[in-house]
């Protein structure tokens, strides 16, 4: 994997999450490692991610999530031209569903 952030220490980040088990596990260590904003944030980037792909309009992106038209414009920039991280996630939760 080629990535601009990559470094031993967002390894050991990355490590960390996939030690956990379950929900309760992710709410007990993100509600220690992040503010409650921005576990929000990141919440509201894959949900913003999820109706962009699904064809939703910007306006009503910003009127269900109340995300603003920059967050949606740069979330959608990475689902078309990034790392493919946004689609790898939203293909297996659509195969949970």
């Amino acid at each position: 994997m080629n990535s601009k952030i990559k470094d031993e220490h967002i390894d050991r980040l990355f490590e960390a999450i996939l030690l956990l088990k379950n929900i309760d596990e992710c709410y007990m260590f993100f509600e220690d490692l992040c503010t409650i904003t921005e576990i929000k944030a990141l919440a509201q980037r894959l949900e913003v991610a999820k109706m962009l792909r699904n064809g939703i309009t910007y306006s009503e992106i910003s009127e269900k999530t109340g995300a603003s038209t920059a967050t949606i414009s740069r979330v959608n920039r990475y689902l078309n031209y990034g790392a493919d991280g946004y689609k790898l996630v939203l293909d297996r939760l659509e195969g949970k569903e």
